[in-house]
């Protein structure tokens, strides 16, 4: 069930709302110049299914009130559609001139599908404004761009390639869209490298056609409907949903398959890609200007029509997403007061409560709202978190070992990231632990009434010192819970281990229980990826005579240096409670769930090999590595 109130707290983090006093925060505005209307038919376009009445054009005089209702905060425009350039140059010009006699305006794009851009265009944006950015649709390759089609239903790739090639002809860098649809699954690497092979291309967005609720093709004026339109009704009446759509899993797979490539063909070097840089930047812990990984989210996004209508995000539903009209809105509170009693926005808020038990949510996001809604209404919100989560698992491997990419389609090792989670000096203690001539210094164990071993004694987290094998207080220092584990990682496996516990349930204290695990410092990262494999090995070898209610896990996580501020990739190996068991049925059962897991690392060895975990036919191996 839905809820329509204000949601705040619970995902302040997640979703941000808009602050009409905080007008530092930017927003991004979409100027549906023509609204719904485009010179090419593409059979997946979901504004066309809006069915809204096309034909106006955004006009000067609505930009200078857009920016007069959201009194000097930053904005970002994006000239959107249908397609903008068919309001004409003599438009268009006057639109952009009042863009840059705005002061609060700070980014202004354009997205086409490239038909119309030619050598006239292109001294118009020069003239008029020269920092426009210029982004183009293209799904790929030829076969790729199956659905994006004219209204005869014959291809429109060989117009939108001789765009790309007279954007790099003027010197100009262009992003790409490109939707993935069946026609480019399994061909990752082959898209990708078709999109680098464009001069001017230097960021590539893969976005997914999640339009399996799609039921009926797009309406259309007329008795005789053109060619474009008879194939979409083919099309859209496939037993598992529209043809060009996919399911979150294909989308999760070509998006790892495409950044392995990105990684091992030295792309990463000219190209920006999407989602995986965004991935990439929320794992290391940065921000990203992408709104499906950032808590500027739907609050933040606006979309304006050429009839007035001011609503939010437009991948939202509409009439749904409308907000009122720009001619009647008196100032930018009244556009907060109307986001906060808009049922659709308080829905999609409520969903994403779910995202804050999460442990993902830190690198995810909370992904995209209007997404988030599509697959509520189908019945399937799990399977897009799955995809999310999936995405991340693969490229936090990717992160961690880029020479060796079969480690992003492991399903085991996954990113459980752990807060707080350090070392004094990471470098330090990595060379002092394989130099046993290197004396060490005598330091304090104290055992609490828990069983936590540290240097006060005391339940819960706190300091402990650093040590190795070669130390003398070595084995006083391990819990004995979890000797076992540490003995076969270290002594069998010759392994760094930088944290263990034996876990506990502190009874009478209000502390959460702890859970047995050991933590291990890879030295480099062919270790950390032949390791990650093994450990995989192990674990799945071990399930099946695991007790009822303990399970066991591979995480991938970041070891931060106090000295440096450095991040170090990191594999903890952790026994859980299985779903559906309590603390003190697992507590019962970890010593029997220990002996396992420790036979099953003594059988194993952290050679090469890979992991358990099938890898696509259509992967390739990287070659190269990326920055650290």
């Amino acid at each position: 069930m839905h809820r329509t109130t204000e949601q705040h707290d619970p995902i302040a983090q997640l979703y941000r709302g808009l602050d009409a006093e905080d007008t530092d925060s930017a927003v991004s505005v979409i100027l549906k110049l023509r609204g719904e209307t485009c010179d090419i038919d593409c059979l997946y376009c979901y504004e066309k299914r809006k069915e809204a009445p096309g034909g106006a054009r955004i006009d000067a005089g609505q930009v200078r009130r857009l920016a007069e209702l959201f009194q000097g905060r930053p904005l970002a425009i994006e000239l959107h559609g249908g397609e903008p350039l068919t309001a004409g140059r003599d438009h268009v010009a006057d639109v952009l001139r009042e863009l840059s006699a705005q002061p609060s305006v700070v980014r202004v794009s354009l997205q086409t599908n490239g038909v119309l851009l030619d050598e006239q265009w292109l001294d118009l944006f020069d003239a008029v404004y020269p920092d426009l950015q210029i982004g183009i649709s293209l799904d790929g390759d030829a076969a790729g761009n199956t659905w994006r089609i004219g209204y005869d239903g014959k291809p429109v790739y060989p117009r939108v390639s001789a765009a790309l090639r007279l954007l790099a002809d003027r010197g100009r860098k262009t992003g790409v869209i490109a939707a993935v649809t069946p026609a480019v699954l399994g061909r990752a690497e082959a898209v990708l490298d078709h999109l680098a092979g464009f001069e001017a291309v230097n960021a590539v967005s893969f976005v997914p056609c999640f339009d399996a609720s799609v039921q009926r093709s797009t309406a259309a004026q007329g008795r005789r409907l053109p060619a474009s339109r008879l194939l979409q009704d083919a099309a859209v009446r496939g037993p598992q949903g529209p043809a060009w759509a996919v399911s979150p899993a294909e989308y999760a797979q070509f998006v790892l398959a495409a950044t392995v490539r990105w990684i091992g063909a030295g792309h990463f070097a000219h190209l920006k890609l999407e989602p995986a840089v965004s991935t990439i930047r929320r794992l290391r812990g940065l921000d990203t200007g992408f709104c499906h990984f950032s808590n500027m989210k739907c609050d933040h996004v606006f979309t304006l029509y050429p009839d007035g209508r001011l609503g939010s995000c437009d991948e939202l539903p509409w009439p749904q997403a409308q907000l009122g009209r720009l001619d009647r809105i008196p100032d930018e509170a009244a556009v907060v007061a109307a986001q906060r009693r808009l049922p659709l926005l308080n829905q999609g808020k409520a969903l994403m409560e779910r995202c804050t038990g999460c442990g993902y949510r830190s690198a995810c996001g909370g992904g995209c709202v209007a997404t988030r809604w599509r697959q509520d209404q189908a019945g399937d919100q799990d399977a897009y978190c799955d995809y999310r989560m999936r995405m991340i698992d693969g490229i936090a491997a990717l992160i961690a070992q880029p020479a060796h990419p079969a480690g992003a389609w492991c399903r085991t090792v996954r990113w459980r990231p752990r807060t707080p989670n350090s070392m004094r000096d990471v470098a330090a203690f990595l060379a002092r632990w394989d130099r046993a001539d290197v004396s060490r210094t005598s330091v304090r164990l104290h055992t609490s009434e828990h069983g936590n071993i540290n240097t006060v004694g005391l339940p819960g987290v706190h300091e402990a010192d650093d040590l190795d094998p070669a130390h003398p207080q070595w084995r006083e220092a391990i819990e004995p819970g979890v000797r076992p584990l540490v003995d076969a990682v270290t002594r069998l496996w010759g392994l760094v281990t930088y944290d263990s516990c034996q876990g506990h349930l502190y009874s009478g204290l209000d502390l959460p229980p702890a859970e047995r695990r050991v933590g291990l410092l890879p030295r480099d990262r062919t270790e950390y990826a032949r390791v990650a494999a093994a450990l995989c090995r192990a674990v799945t070898e071990a399930a099946t005579d695991l007790p009822a209610s303990v399970q066991v896990t591979v995480g991938r996580a970041e070891l931060t240096c106090e000295t440096t501020g450095c991040t170090t990739p990191v594999l903890d190996l952790a026994l859980h409670p299985a779903p559906g068991h309590a603390w003190p049925a697992y507590f019962d059962a970890v010593d029997a769930a220990t002996r396992v897991v420790a036979d099953a690392l003594r059988g194993e060895r952290h050679a090469d090999g890979g992991c358990s975990c099938p890898v696509p036919q259509t992967a390739t191996p990287a070659v190269e590595e990326m920055p650290a």
